[in-house]
């Protein structure tokens, strides 16, 4: 019987004083960027992977700016079975190769990640299962999990929860973990690029909206429309939407880098900025659980481009 498993490990929770010192009150990291494709994606990719290949897929389509990609062929290749992933082109050399590095094939198509999935859709075949990156019960089930550890290992209720928002896909494991611990009324600070803040606009709009475009090098989080789950939760539960730009969130990778010798990616850094620049909605918060969601599409030398570029 194939593996069930979503293939994800428990994360540790920190406590940093870096970012407690930058925000006036204590601050709790959800390390997702120590899981084994080096973002939170495995927890519910890995899970719906596993249940297709249960189910009896012979082969595994994805379309993804790079993480998702990263964790179906991760577990792909555990689960012994055959992975395509449809990039756009906004996707990053290392990134693609990492895929690849999993045994995965890799086919370029589209712009941006809304034709890549497009795309995919085209090419489905019978006995091949297609992989939503963010769309899918099962991966809000398996990202909630996240929540179910930070419960046990915060002891405590937080008084804001920051997460990152691309299609919402974590931003509704997010909140369904949140409900099944009983934080009911504990806010949640989304944060979004301004060059992909689907969610955002959909707030303003209350309904789903296509962005004309996303310019952002925060490539992760350019989703043009954000999953209509997400924006449902917004009205069931206390969501603050909040948007950074491109060079606080880069910054925000460079100084989390030196405050705790880890490397995530700008949709990341996204989330941390907030924290780093004391967002107003988190400044009177009491303690602050933070995902930090890290990201397979950044290396050292990327950081420094996009430093560079957005100064």
């Amino acid at each position: 019987m194939p593996d069930r498993r979503s293939f994800a490990v428990e994360t540790p929770l920190w406590a940093s004083e870096p970012l407690s010192r930058a925000l006036g009150v204590p601050v709790h990291l959800k390390m997702e960027a120590l899981q084994p494709c080096g973002s939170f994606k495995i927890r519910g990719l890995g899970r719906v992977c596993a249940l297709r290949v249960a189910d009896g897929a012979r082969r595994l389509l994805c379309s993804s700016g790079g993480n998702a990609g990263l964790a179906v062929a991760y577990a792909g290749r555990r689960l012994g079975v055959p992975v395509t992933v449809v990039v756009p082109r906004s996707t990053s050399a290392w990134a693609r190769e990492s895929i690849t590095a999993e045994g995965a094939e890799v086919h370029e198509h589209g712009a941006a990640w809304a034709e890549a999935h497009a795309y995919a859709l085209s090419t489905l075949s019978e006995g091949t299962a297609y992989v939503h990156p963010f769309d899918d019960p099962e991966i809000w089930r398996g990202h909630a999990v996240m929540i179910d550890e930070a419960a046990a290992q915060l002891n405590e209720r937080p008084g804001a929860v920051v997460v990152a928002v691309g299609g919402g896909g974590l931003l509704c494991g997010v909140l369904l973990g949140m409900q099944r611990v009983g934080w009911h009324e504990v806010p949640v600070l989304a944060v979004e690029t301004t060059g992909a803040a689907s969610l955002a606009a959909a707030m303003a709009a209350d309904a789903l909206v296509t962005l004309p475009r996303i310019d952002t090098v925060a490539g992760t989080l350019g989703a043009a429309t954000v999953a209509a789950e997400a924006l449902a939760w917004t009205r069931r539960h206390p969501v603050q939407s909040w948007q950074v730009s491109d060079r606080a969130a880069v910054s925000a990778c460079e100084r989390f880098l030196d405050d705790h010798r880890v490397l995530v990616e700008p949709a990341c850094g996204a989330g941390l900025s907030a924290i780093y620049d004391a967002a107003p909605p988190l400044r009177t918060a009491g303690p602050v659980l933070a995902i930090v969601c890290g990201g397979a599409g950044v290396s050292l030398a990327l950081l420094r481009g996009w430093a560079e570029a957005t100064r």
